[in-house]
């Protein structure tokens, strides 16, 4: 509402003041100082691996002073237009101070939740697992619109995805899937999707048209990049090769070159039929493997840390972290949070921003 701009552009300032003093902008602009000295001496380049790394790290800096800069400018410019617009009475402009702050209060809103994603893990791409739970075709099919609501979503945000295992259900669905995601803080978003997820609905597959409940488990890990060493002992593999399944063309290319990979000591496997190579599978599938070994070992020194499993729940049935209600009503309900939305429809559309920002904000 247009009485509400005033209001509205007073608690934008004070987001981007308080964004100013965690991001702590006097700091990292003499960082960048410092940074644009040393890359000025003649020697800058003799180390080019040190070279590399200290401009990449003044390019961050850069980029995260000059967004700051941008919304306060931003903010400012506003208030200049609200106040002409008022003393013109001009309800067009009005409307355009309206939009303009709504645009900025979501730069000023995702830049506030990058902040709570803090960890070395949450600006990685992650790796996306799907596993329907018990309860077979109904199970299965759960499972599938878990994985088009995950895509879709992926899409929206300009995520890249690409499938590295998909394996079919024995009528419709999948048993399992899993995906990467390759964006901005992909892992920092997505593990707000670790655990269990419910559907009730009457199932299309109960000739008697029964109400049906069916889980499916969402695992998501960092994928780690080639500066990040997880040692592996060869001896410590077993590999398979195995003709690939699937939908066809649509999810994963039909091959004798799929690959599986199982590390004894921890019993993890993984595995990767996308490609046509079997050189390349393998190459997937171990870098799949090494952010799983690489989530383990972040995983138990958390625990070791905090000992957070007296307060974190298991990822077991019954223990669902969301619900997804189609009859006797329509409901999608966080139970970390409690935040519900009326319209399931859009939720399994990708429209999940809201419940990932509640929990991550929680």
């Amino acid at each position: 509402m247009l009485e509400d701009l005033p209001a509205t552009i007073a608690d934008l300032k004070r987001r981007i003041d308080y964004l100013g003093e965690c991001l702590d902008i006097p700091e990292k602009e003499k960082r960048i100082r410092e940074l644009e000295a040393v890359s000025l001496k003649d020697d800058f380049w003799n180390d080019n691996e040190k070279a590399t790394s200290i401009l990449k790290e003044k390019n961050n800096l850069e980029e995260a002073v000059e967004a700051w800069h941008f919304k306060q400018r931003a903010i400012s410019d506003v208030q200049v237009i609200y106040d002409m617009a008022l003393e013109e009475n001009d309800e067009r402009a009005l409307e355009d101070v309206a939009a303009e702050l709504e645009h900025l209060g979501k730069s000023v809103r995702e830049t506030e939740l990058k902040m709570m994603l803090g960890s070395e893990q949450d600006p990685m791409n992650a790796i996306v697992s799907i596993h329907a739970g018990a309860g077979g075709t109904e199970a299965q099919d759960w499972a599938e619109m878990l994985m088009r609501m995950y895509l879709r979503w992926a899409e929206k945000r300009g995520f890249k995805t690409i499938i590295i295992d998909y394996l079919p259900g024995d009528e419709a669905g999948i048993k399992s899937v899993s995906f990467t995601l390759e964006g901005e803080y992909a892992y920092g978003y997505a593990k707000a999707e670790v655990g269990i997820h419910r559907l009730v609905r009457i199932s299309p597959f109960d000739a008697g048209a029964r109400r049906h409940t069916s889980f499916a488990s969402v695992f998501v890990y960092p994928e780690i990049d080639d500066e990040i060493v997880v040692e592996i002992d060869e001896k410590d593999l077993r590999i398979d090769t195995y003709r690939s399944t699937g939908a066809g063309g649509q999810h994963v290319n039909k091959t004798d070159s799929a690959v599986r990979i199982t590390h004894l000591p921890t019993g993890i496997v993984v595995q990767c039929q996308n490609e046509r190579s079997q050189h390349k599978n393998k190459a997937m599938a171990m870098k799949y493997l090494r952010s799983r070994l690489y989530e383990l070992k972040i995983r138990e020194q958390n625990e070791k840390l905090s000992e957070i499993n007296k307060t974190k729940k298991e990822i077991a049935w019954g223990s669902q972290i969301r619900s997804y209600v189609l009859q006797p009503y329509k409901m999608v309900k966080d139970h970390r949070t409690n935040v519900e939305i009326g319209n399931v429809g859009r939720v399994l559309d990708g429209d999940i921003d809201d419940l990932i920002e509640a929990y991550l904000i929680q």
